[in-house]
């Protein structure tokens, strides 16, 4: 109990962000009239720390993740929680990782314009129905929350800028593939403008049982939300809308440079895609989904063939002078707002860059970067700990 307790204790000196800024929250009472709102009816949010120096007009933006609802249960009760009101958000957001005000933390970024856009849509950013369902008071408006907190950060100064990131995790990270293009044509065209992805990269396979679970999963998500029309035309116009929702389906149209972030080992996509909900009932993936580490030969086969899965999905875009990406075989998700994955003396390295060298050099040019990792357990500064805390909170 006693070495429990002191290593539960020695993972958060090393990876809770004590230092970290907090940000006041922006709500923006004026997008109610354009019916840019939350699952309840309450206007969007967003968190912005504003840059200094070299850094005034360079914007970084970060959209939050958070899963999605696919069906009226589900988006009701997000509509109760930080996921589906702005009522529900908290005053203030801590920014570390790529977020942070610390020279020391965040090298690149540190003195830019940083925002991170508060996710309350439940569809990636995507969703636009009209119709409000008296009997729920749902609303499904991501796409014009995007639109709304673009022209707002159009009005804070974005629209003079010189340098213009969009970022995103998880579902956040797929709503930065879906709209990279889409926030390059808001930007002034001498501006350098790029995205990257953080775990937002999710693979279309079948789940261990060999059911299309993700399949049906976006597809109902893509129709309640009436987003279809806010997905690319190149996608839409050759396949169904909710196949659309894969990355590897949109990503070789998409023009603006994007960088790619992911583990190979995605823990959210093992828990929820590999071993979808209902296809484990006697438990036998419990330790295994909790830390690779716990996982039975058997089940490491079966994680090497998802890691191969990903691989093939990615190297199904096909190439491209301008996209990068960070392939590595730690068993994480979202790892750029994570100081102890983005920038420090023990954060995993890929061909001895962390992630945040790795952003900075796509970024600048000075390398394309395009690295994939070794299959596990060969990469040694994935640190157990970070997952043991990782764990706790999905």
């Amino acid at each position: 109990m006693v070495t429990i307790f002191l290593l539960y204790f020695v993972c958060l000196l090393i990876f809770v962000p004590t230092e970290s800024l907090l940000v006041n929250i922006t709500i923006i009472e004026s997008a109610v009239a354009k019916g840019a709102v939350c699952l309840d009816g309450t206007p969007p949010a967003y968190h912005l720390d504003r840059g200094s120096g070299p850094g005034m007009n360079n914007w970084v933006l970060s959209l939050e993740g958070g899963g999605w609802c696919k069906n009226v249960t589900l988006c009701l009760t997000r509509k109760n929680t930080r996921l589906g009101s702005s009522a529900k958000m908290d005053h203030q957001l801590p920014f570390s990782g790529m977020m942070s005000n610390d020279p020391n933390l965040n090298p690149e970024f540190y003195n830019w314009n940083r925002v991170s856009v508060r996710y309350c849509d439940g569809g990636s950013f995507t969703g636009d129905v009209e119709a409000i369902d008296p009997g729920t008071g749902l609303h499904y408006r991501g796409a014009r929350i995007f639109k709304a907190i673009m022209e707002e950060l159009l009005a804070q100064g974005m629209n003079t800028s010189q340098n213009a990131i969009l970022s995103g995790c998880s579902a956040g990270g797929l709503a930065t593939i879906l709209h990279c293009d889409n926030f390059r044509t808001l930007l002034p065209k001498n501006a350098k403008v790029k995205c990257f992805s953080d775990a937002g990269y999710f693979i279309h396979l079948n789940d261990i049982s060999g059911k299309p679970y993700i399949e049906q999963y976006f597809n109902d998500v893509v129709t309640l939300h009436g987003s279809a029309k806010n997905l690319p035309p190149s996608c839409t116009s050759k396949l169904k809308p909710g196949l659309c929702f894969f990355p590897e389906n949109v990503g070789q149209q998409i023009k603006t440079p994007l960088f790619i972030i992911n583990a190979a080992y995605d823990h959210w996509q093992v828990r929820n895609i590999l071993v979808a909900p209902g296809t484990d009932p006697k438990g036998a993936w419990t330790s295994c989904k909790a830390n690779i580490k716990n996982c039975t030969p058997d089940q490491l086969t079966v994680l090497q063939g998802f890691r191969e899965d990903f691989l093939k999905s990615l190297e199904g875009l096909g190439p491209s002078s301008t996209r990068g990406y960070y392939i590595n075989s730690c068993f994480s998700h979202c790892q750029s707002q994570q100081q102890a994955y983005w920038f420090g003396l023990n954060s995993p390295r890929l061909f001895n860059k962390t992630i945040a060298e790795a952003v900075r050099d796509w970024f600048l040019e000075t390398d394309q970067y395009r690295h994939i990792d070794c299959p596990y357990p060969c990469d040694k500064t994935c640190v157990e700990a970070t997952d043991i805390i990782t764990s706790q909170h999905i």
